[in-house]
């Protein structure tokens, strides 16, 4: 055999035996990820909802309560909460003086792709304790 020229046949080459379930790790593994960043992806949007709705609250208190400060001047009570309103990152939907009670109402729009599911909005009511039925002139 040694003098013999090749006559272009390879030789088989014996590969080792692989098991049927060859690869199956791997998209286990990559469904994993993918339920992991799903839900990593909802817990983000939650929390950011949830923020939202806080700031939201937290706007239309004080809101309210520059109302109810200003409410000797009127319109210009209602100003006062819009700006309120605008420096806390919502808009002022509403506002009324109910008697010495001032009511408002604002809204906000979550961050990212939660904004496509709405706003949040938020009401709160300032003014006078029960019973007194003018402001303190102090």
């Amino acid at each position: 055999m040694r003098g013999r020229a090749p006559t272009g046949r390879r030789r088989a080459v014996s590969r080792p035996h692989r098991p049927a379930d060859s690869g199956v790790a791997t998209i286990g593994a990559a469904g994993a990820i993918a339920a992991i960043l799903v839900l990593v992806t909802v817990v983000v949007g939650v929390g950011a909802a949830a923020v939202t709705r806080h700031r939201a609250e937290a706007a239309a208190d004080l809101a309210a309560l520059a109302v109810a400060a200003y409410a000797l001047d009127g319109s210009a009570a209602c100003d006062r909460a819009g700006r309120v309103a605008g420096r806390m990152g919502v808009r002022l939907s509403r506002c009324a003086l109910d008697g010495w009670d001032a009511v408002v109402e604002v809204a906000a729009t979550p961050p990212g792709f939660i904004a496509r599911f709405g706003t949040v909005s938020a009401r709160a009511r300032a003014g006078p304790a029960p019973g007194d039925d003018r402001p303190s002139g102090g």
